[in-house]
């Protein structure tokens, strides 16, 4: 018997048409499966359409969307397609790797450089392979598969703004390939030994602060003041610049039941901040969790989700930004 696949159509690149002001949603997701006729020899496929949006405009409240829309079929269907747009597709992968947990069941999210309407797209055979992928007996998890690789959802990022081969797998292998309609493991999956859980809530109150170059120290009091945590994107391995450092220091000291993460603008090989005195120095003051080897997809979106749902205080924290999820962390933090 063939497995129920079900198509959550969220719009997209791969779902648009020229409006006159450019690209922009119109394909429901109906229109969508009629583009792929040969996914019926792949799988029993159905379609719902949750919203219809250019990606740059996904939110919080749309995964919460998603995850809903996994939890009410979860029963029904074998496994899930969802069609995304490909900007904030590494945060729909990392936050939903979060919000659905231990599914035995694959939720597989996918999208297109090229509308599906047209003769020249990537948008028919991305669908293919993730229709492809979710039908398959050994797949699991949240996973984006784009461009022939199938990437944990924690670990996609994209590196192309127009290209077939827009994503990729930060520090971490892609879990399979697909060519010719071939599934290539790389990674086996090891089945959960907790059921499904899902988690609705996101605490989106956080703030990510980009440094650069002699950053003034002018708005820190707000950031502390207005946000739950603050996120730092860092140099290199991770540290607090001189012309911010004793402002950042007064502010942690007056909030310190604020977090405050480390990130690195440096995209592979992450954080680590016993380096360089600038770092090292700040995190014993401070008390810094650190990104380490995650995206900064990842960090964003496992931050909203400790927040809104499991934190109780501030060693709680530690402990679940640490808990390795779906592949976001590889580094032993804990190994001393």
């Amino acid at each position: 018997m063939k497995k129920k696949i079900l198509l959550i159509a969220t719009g997209g690149t791969i779902a648009s048409r020229n409006s006159g002001n450019g690209l922009t949603p119109l394909i429901r997701a109906e229109e969508i499966l009629s583009y792929i006729p040969d996914v019926y020899e792949i799988c029993s496929p159905a379609a719902v359409q949750i919203c219809n949006i250019d990606s740059t405009n996904m939110e919080p409240k749309h995964w919460k969307m998603l995850t809903e829309a996994v939890k009410d079929h979860y029963d029904e269907y074998d496994g899930f397609v969802i069609a995304h747009g490909t900007d904030t597709m590494a945060y729909t992968g990392a936050a939903l790797s979060y919000m659905i947990q231990n599914s035995s069941k694959p939720i597989v999210i996918t999208g297109a450089q090229k509308s599906i309407d047209l003769e020249i797209t990537d948008a028919k055979i991305n669908l293919l392979d993730s229709f492809r992928y979710a039908a398959d007996e050994q797949s699991q998890g949240v996973q984006i598969v784009f461009g022939g690789k199938v990437i944990a959802g924690t670990r996609a990022r994209k590196i192309r703004s127009k290209s077939y081969n827009a994503f990729d797998s930060i520090d971490f292998p892609f879990l399979a390939m697909i060519q010719d309609g071939r599934i290539m493991r790389y990674i086996p999956a090891i089945p959960y030994e907790e059921p499904v859980a899902f988690y609705e809530k996101m605490n989106d109150n956080i703030f990510l602060m980009k440094l650069i170059p002699g950053i003034s120290p002018k708005g820190l009091w707000f950031l502390f003041e207005q946000y739950d945590a603050i996120i730092v994107e860092s140099f290199g391995v991770g540290g607090i610049p001189a012309s911010i450092s004793d402002m950042f220091y007064e502010m942690y000291e007056s909030h310190p039941e604020k977090v405050i993460i480390m990130a690195t603008q440096v995209t592979h090989e992450g954080s680590d901040m016993t380096v360089y005195e600038v770092g090292n120095k700040i995190k014993k003051e401070c008390r810094f969790l650190e990104s380490y080897d995650m995206t900064l997809e990842a960090v964003i979106a496992k931050t909203m989700w400790l927040l809104a749902n499991k934190a109780t205080g501030k060693s709680d924290i530690d402990q679940l930004f640490y808990r390795k999820i779906n592949y976001d962390l590889i580094f032993n933090v804990f190994s001393d």
